[in-house]
């Protein structure tokens, strides 16, 4: 084997190593962003469906404006109840 055709050689396993390497990061990074677009997907999901503490603040403190209304209607009818 002549020089030359050691280099052919040598070249042409090169050629096809960083083919091979080539494939296999771009099928890797094609991984990455297709598992980067469900991240983003699934935190926009959890955002949507859960409340935030301040949320549900405002909520229970409603909640509980509206027991102490019905609790002192309640009181109320039963005070009245009792003087008849």
């Amino acid at each position: 084997m002549s020089a030359n055709d050691i280099m052919l050689a040598w070249n042409f396993i090169l050629s096809v190593t960083v083919g091979i390497v080539g494939f296999i990061v771009k099928d890797k990074f094609d991984e990455l962003q297709r598992i980067s677009i469900l991240l983003n997907r699934t935190r926009e999901e959890i955002a949507r469906d859960n409340v935030t503490q301040a949320e549900l603040d405002r909520i229970v403190s409603h909640l509980d404006g509206r027991f102490s209304k019905l609790e002192s209607k309640i009181d109320e009818l039963i005070r009245q109840h009792h003087a008849q």
